[in-house]
């Protein structure tokens, strides 16, 4: 597959470094633009969350309810959006999709002002907010490679996670003081969030279309989202991918649920330290993103099976802190590991398909990462609730560890496998023998099916 471009610079060498990427005027504009509206998404999640429980009277199900409604409409409408991705303009579908999220929290923002919300509303709004980032979540995906081509992908990919963490790390704290000024109201979250949205529908008005790296548009025809399934499918490699997101986004990943509750119930503390709690999180979750900016390939299988079960020991150990301090301090590091585990799947992803196919199969990894939300959130709310703040911890935790091991026993089959262990330097390696027979990267089977067309031509 080509890449086109009219921009005469589109091929040069932008040397190496953990910020290469941002030396790409459109990604700059673009990247500068979603910290500032990453950072209002963060205040809103932070303030909603709040509201909630205000609302609720502290249930952990209304809780975990309110995260599903967010991230249910991924399951059904994700490989939509991957169709548009594939089909139309992603900048314009961009600039739409952000309107419409902004809308959204300038409505619950209204709401609260006035004294008028109720529960249901914030769970209609919730459920709105998710089906448009349903759409916009593949788009934005697939955006990224349009921006800075095949080769600054892995890097790219590793900036926009920093650069959601970054966000993380102010968006909470800031939300918490404003809630606390605002003696508990929450609609300040709601209205910079609103706003948030606007320098990203400009920084999309104003990128230079001639520099895309688009890739040729899909044409409308039947059948295209079973043809992502059954791309996906042909691929082990995207199948085993795929399943780790599903398994750790379900049960792992549920951490908007479990800090809430640990800071409101297991500590008893207000918003501010909840707030404080998400940035501990964030500080080690910026610190895994950046890590992962140095990756310049694509990560090999045995490497997301390593993240996957250290990233599910951490949370489970999280879960054994007796106190506030140690709780935070723990949130360091299982950040880190979050974000490592995450950057690296979806680069694997990403790196491993067909240019004219990555909206649908970034809207399917969408779908397996976000889609088990709905499920997992109530679920981990719900023993939070019943067991204790902590064993929606420890028992999300354990999954995550359940399905590393499962997928590495699924990776050692007909292969010899070795896990090695060190203490000076600290590090754990999962060794597995040579591959009985190896899924190829677009780029070698692009050049096998050359060989190929060459040999049947002679």
């Amino acid at each position: 597959m080509t890449w086109t471009s009219t921009d005469p610079g589109a091929e040069r060498d932008l040397g190496t470094g953990p910020f290469r990427a941002l030396r790409v005027r459109n990604y700059r504009m673009y990247s500068s633009a979603n910290l500032v509206s990453l950072t209002g998404t963060w205040m809103q999640r932070i303030g909603q969350d709040w509201l909630v429980l205000q609302l609720s009277g502290d249930s952990g199900v209304a809780l975990g309810l309110i995260t599903a409604l967010q991230f249910g409409p991924s399951l059904l409408l994700s490989m939509y959006g991957g169709v548009l991705a594939d089909r139309y303009d992603k900048r314009r579908v961009l600039m739409v999709t952000q309107a419409l999220m902004g809308l959204l929290a300038l409505l619950l923002a209204l709401l609260v002002v006035t004294d008028a919300v109720a529960l249901w509303h914030v769970f209609v709004l919730a459920g709105g907010l998710g089906a448009v980032a349903a759409i916009d979540a593949p788009v934005r995906q697939a955006f990224v490679s349009e921006l800075v081509g095949p080769a600054l992908l892995a890097n790219a990919v590793g900036l926009n996670s920093s650069i959601f963490n970054g966000a993380r790390l102010v968006g909470p704290a800031l939300a918490g003081l404003l809630i606390g000024a605002a003696s508990g109201d929450t609609a300040p979250a709601f209205f910079v969030n609103a706003a948030s949205f606007a320098f990203t529908i400009a920084a999309l008005a104003g990128m230079r279309a001639s520099e895309l790296r688009r890739s040729p548009p899909v044409a409308r025809a039947r059948g295209q989202l079973r043809e992502g399934l059954a791309y996906t499918w042909a691929h082990p490699d995207l199948v085993l991918a795929m399943t780790l997101a599903f398994v750790i986004g379900t049960f792992g990943f549920n951490y908007q649920v479990t800090i809430a509750l640990m800071a409101r119930e297991r500590f008893d503390l207000g918003a501010e330290a909840f707030g404080l709690l998400s940035t501990f999180f964030a500080i080690g979750s910026l610190s895994g993103a950046l890590l992962s900016t140095r990756r310049s390939v694509r990560p090999r299988q045995r490497f997301l099976v390593v993240s996957a079960v250290v990233f599910g020991v951490l949370t489970v150990i999280s879960g054994l802190m007796p106190g506030y301090a140690t709780f935070a301090a723990l949130l360091v590091p299982t950040g880190a590991a979050a974000l490592i585990f995450s950057v690296a799947n979806n680069s694997f992803v990403q790196l491993g398909v067909d240019p004219q196919m990555r909206g649908r199969v970034m809207a399917l990894y969408f779908m397996c990462f976000m889609g088990g939300t709905p499920v997992g959130a109530p679920l981990i709310g719900w023993i939070s609730e019943h067991l204790g703040a902590p064993w929606g911890l420890i028992l999300g935790g354990a999954v995550c560890v359940v399905a590393g091991v499962v997928a590495a026993a699924v990776l050692a089959r007909g292969r010899r496998v070795r896990l090695e262990a060190g203490f000076a330097p600290p590090r754990l390696r999962l060794r597995v023998g040579p591959r009985v027979a190896a899924v190829p990267t677009p780029h070698l089977r692009a050049a096998e099916e050359t060989l190929v067309g060459r040999a049947s031509g002679d």
